[in-house]
């Protein structure tokens, strides 16, 4: 029964994003065409202003799906709230919707149990995670779920349910989540708040001082990393 309600919430969630990008779309392509002019800069920001609350809204709905649904990157999204309100305005966005985003597919997992996450991941692979005993060490999975948060390309939404399965404090791992997201979130806020200032070549070397440090922590993490304990994760995570 829950598996079936999971699907169609999840049918009506795709739908409901569709909609909300084609609007999103259809009311800012206008402006998106002028970004390269200051006019057309100070239009961008006069329709966001005109949003208002609803624009809020609507961004947080964009995050919700894309976590709740897994399939959706975040970066689009990050990227438009940096073009929306700005690089520290669209980080302090992000951030919070995703602690609150996180805190609520990890207590809905805890609550409606395996067959709520089987209806949004593949069975064998949530079970080949759980399973495993890396996964299932208490005194290595934060640590593991911290550098999994960090690295890029890791599917960190799917993270988010398998935290749910996991013998895992909710605050601490909520936490974790949230900020050790913080690398991509702060290089796609910041380029998109540069990209509406017409700094594109900015926002190219946002992305490629962001990409250099994430490395330079992983080639860190895995030079003293002697029981390769994140390269094993990575390869559960397949």
């Amino acid at each position: 029964m829950v598996s079936k309600k999971a699907k169609i919430l999840k049918i009506i969630l795709l739908v409901v994003v569709i909609l909300v990008c084609a609007g999103l779309i259809i009311y800012l392509l206008p402006v998106f065409r002028n970004l390269s002019t200051p006019e057309g800069q100070q239009d961008f920001k006069e329709h966001i202003a005109d949003m208002g609350f609803l624009g809020y809204l609507a961004l947080f709905g964009l995050q919700f799906a894309q976590i709740f649904l897994i399939i959706i990157p975040g970066e689009p999204i990050e990227i438009l709230a940096g073009m929306c309100y700005g690089g520290i305005g669209g980080l302090i966005f992000i951030t919070i919707s995703v602690f609150i985003i996180t805190a609520i597919v990890f207590f809905a997992v805890r609550k409606l149990g395996r067959n709520f996450v089987y209806s949004f991941c593949s069975k064998e692979r949530i079970e080949k995670i759980e399973n495993s005993k890396l996964f299932k060490n208490p005194k290595k999975i934060e640590w593991i779920m911290l550098i999994l948060f960090l690295i890029p390309g890791t599917p960190k939404d799917l993270l988010v349910y398998i935290g749910g399965l996991l013998q895992l404090d909710p605050l601490r791992f909520i936490l974790i989540s949230t900020f050790a997201r913080l690398p991509s979130v702060i290089s796609s806020t910041f380029a998109g708040s540069n990209l509406v200032a017409g700094n594109w070549q900015f926002s190219v070397i946002i992305y490629a001082v962001t990409f250099a440090v994430v490395g330079l922590a992983i080639f860190i993490i895995n030079k003293f990393d002697k029981d390769k304990t994140a390269e094993e994760a990575m390869k559960i995570m397949k």
